[in-house]
């Protein structure tokens, strides 16, 4: 057939439009199966939704005692230390880790080794290494400065690699001609290519664990989540409410901070 009598057709995956239509009603009763199996039944739905509307009047207008105000404030700074500590020092374990996951630089063995420990850091969910500390060393912001250190090493690592991998090799090389040492060669060859990403990058981090601190206190690990937990076990919602707004304000600054800095780099 001439090319000029082809009729343009959108590309697609699939073979054939039946195998394209059987796909899709598989997603769909996957979907409703899936919901039915977890329990989202409509009127249970609807009911939720009746009791949560007059619960939100419980939660309002929000009120604490001054006592419970700089029990706060302390917490909320607890929070903001643990996340400053944590960012600090997940950074400084990710930079080496994240070269020698970098596939363009690292030996094969030492490659796989480093990518595989990226992947298990970042396969567990951050209350998850938080309830391990806390049965390792017991409660307190200690634990949680290794749960946020933890989660910062997977998600930094794996990130400053990936843009390890796509530098240009060009001038990695052309320094490597004039007889630079290996250090010398990461130095000046690789590290002025990454430096605005990775400005960003540890930025967009304290941002992430900045949240992750006002969370992880709910399973003891410090900061104001203790805090949280102990005024929905006494049923104390509008002291919650007061908790939840100190969170919701530091929460924006960091995130305020975090987008000026990054549009600083980018």
């Amino acid at each position: 057939m001439a090319a000029g009598n082809r009729t343009w057709e959108r590309p697609t995956v699939f073979p054939r439009r039946g195998v394209k239509w059987a796909v899709y009603a598989g997603i769909v009763g996957f979907f409703v199966w899936s919901g039915f199996g977890v329990g989202a039944d409509p009127g249970r739905i609807a009911q939720g939704l009746g009791s949560a509307a007059s619960l939100v009047g419980d939660f309002l207008p929000p009120t604490a005692t001054p006592r419970q105000a700089q029990r706060i404030l302390d917490k909320m700074l607890e929070s903001v230390a643990m996340a400053m500590v944590s960012t600090l020092t997940g950074i400084v374990l990710s930079v080496p880790i994240a070269f020698m996951a970098a596939e363009n630089l690292s030996p094969k063995p030492l490659y796989a080794i480093n990518r595989g420990f990226i992947s298990i850091s970042r396969a567990f969910n951050a209350i998850i290494v938080g309830i391990i500390a806390v049965k390792a060393i017991g409660f307190g912001p200690l634990a949680g400065i290794l749960t946020i250190t933890f989660k910062t090493v997977g998600f930094f690592s794996k990130l400053l690699a990936e843009d390890i991998e796509d530098i240009d090799m060009g001038s990695v090389d052309a320094v490597r001609a004039v007889g630079a040492s290996p250090l010398q060669t990461l130095l000046y060859g690789v590290v002025p290519q990454i430096i605005p990403r990775f400005a960003g990058l540890s930025v967009y981090r304290w941002d992430i664990n900045i949240r992750t601190s006002t969370i992880i206190g709910i399973v003891g690990a410090g900061g104001i989540g203790s805090v949280l937990l102990t005024a929905f076990n006494r049923y104390d919602y509008q002291y919650v409410t007061a908790i939840l707004l100190a969170i919701i304000a530091v929460v924006l600054v960091a995130e305020g901070v975090s987008a000026v800095v990054r549009r600083r780099y980018n």
